[in-house]
């Protein structure tokens, strides 16, 4: 069975990264080692991988990197604490 993952990366900047891949260890390694000059996160090295979540049906993987890419930062800081229930919160707040 296929497995993909969306992480997030913490950059030395304070800003996030937002992914999909099949393979995190190697993708991190990737961006870690900056092999991609042209990459947001290639001038933002060291990284940190802040959080991880699997799903076996890469176009939910997609769809859910989508969503977290459209979120502000203190939604993505709830998930990356694993605190998921502040999202509805947060949602309506983001509205005001």
């Amino acid at each position: 069975m296929k497995q993909y993952f969306v992480y997030i990366l913490l950059c030395s900047d304070g800003s996030f990264y937002t992914g999909v891949t099949n393979d995190i260890e190697r993708r991190f390694e990737e961006h870690q080692q900056g092999e991609d000059t042209k990459a947001y996160t290639y001038k933002r090295r060291p990284l940190q991988l802040v959080f991880c979540e699997q799903f076996t049906e890469i176009n939910q993987a997609i769809a859910f990197e989508k969503q977290i890419k459209g979120w502000r930062r203190a939604k993505k800081q709830a998930i990356i604490q694993g605190n998921w229930q502040l999202l509805p919160e947060l949602a309506k707040t983001a509205k005001r």
